[in-house]
């Protein structure tokens, strides 16, 4: 599979993540999002993050440069209809999420594939209202956060994607030092169905009052004793609390509610709260 133009969709921490990995690949991105804000503070972000890699000497001063010369960041309404590989990486709402699929099958061209960034929705539902050649360019492309660290990326397909681009794919990112791993069309695939229990036992352990002082002590423990990078807390601030409610809610849904999947009440009172984590300087620690 050769792959030169990618355009991702949606400039949050997940799709600015996806829009420099691809990058640094060597590939030319298109990065957009309908919030102008956004958007440029992805670009800010992203740049700041190829200053921080050069002194690092991860790569080069001229390897930065071309870096940046790669990446361009274009409004919602200026992308253009030629990409080699369309990732949309927006928010977790299926309706939404249809729609923008269904105005690009009918704007792209008829070679782009298709792929969505969802956690939880099933590919299948995604893909059910595109026209048949599309759907067969249809497929799930599950990254982690972030993704120019992180090296699994889920590929999900589904009963009418054509295998070959599966496997071309797994081959493809391979090549590229990911460690892909071809998924079943089920809620949550396999790590953010194994993740709920990660997350959803620690919450409940906590409990509904818990205090900064018990989720700092749980997340010790399990990076100590379970020899884990990082706690449940820490990932949950890493990921966003609001995110990762949204994902639990879905993949419990998708279960018709079975109890284990069951989102916790103390999390959804901090997403009331605005208590999203890292991003909004403050989650179950402050940041500051």
């Amino acid at each position: 599979m050769e792959l030169n133009s990618i355009l991702v969709i949606g400039a949050g921490t997940m799709g600015s993540s996806i829009a420099q990995w691809f990058t640094q690949q060597g590939l030319s991105v298109h990065l957009t999002d309908k919030d102008e804000m956004t958007l440029t503070n992805a670009k800010n972000k992203i740049h700041s993050s190829f200053e921080v890699l050069q002194t690092k000497k991860k790569f080069t001063k001229e390897e930065v440069e071309l870096f940046s010369s790669r990446l361009d960041f274009i409004k919602f309404d200026k992308f253009n209809k030629d990409y080699d590989l369309i990732i949309e990486a927006i928010i977790e709402n299926v309706d939404i999420k249809k729609q923008l699929f269904n105005d690009l099958d009918q704007f792209c061209n008829k070679e782009a594939i298709f792929a969505t960034n969802t956690s939880s929705i099933p590919i299948t539902i995604l893909a059910n209202d595109l026209c048949e050649n599309r759907r067969k360019r249809f497929l799930g492309l599950h990254f982690f956060n972030p993704a120019t660290i992180m090296k699994l990326v889920e590929i999900i397909g589904h009963d009418q994607v054509e295998e070959k681009i599966i496997s071309d794919l797994y081959k493809w990112f391979e090549s590229k030092n990911k460690r892909p791993a071809i998924c079943k069309d089920s809620p949550g695939f396999i790590v953010n169905r194994v993740a709920r229990n990660y997350y959803g036992e620690s919450l409940r352990i906590a409990g509904i009052s818990g205090t900064e002082e018990d989720f700092r002590e749980i997340d010790n423990i399990m990076k100590e004793v379970g020899g884990l990078k990082m706690g449940p807390f820490e990932l949950l601030d890493l990921i966003g609390v609001d995110v990762n409610l949204s994902v639990t809610e879905s993949i419990w849904n998708s279960f018709y509610q079975e109890p284990r999947f069951a989102p916790h009440r103390l999390q959804k009172n901090m997403v009331d709260s605005g208590r999203h984590g890292r991003k909004s300087k403050k989650g179950f620690y402050d940041y500051k």
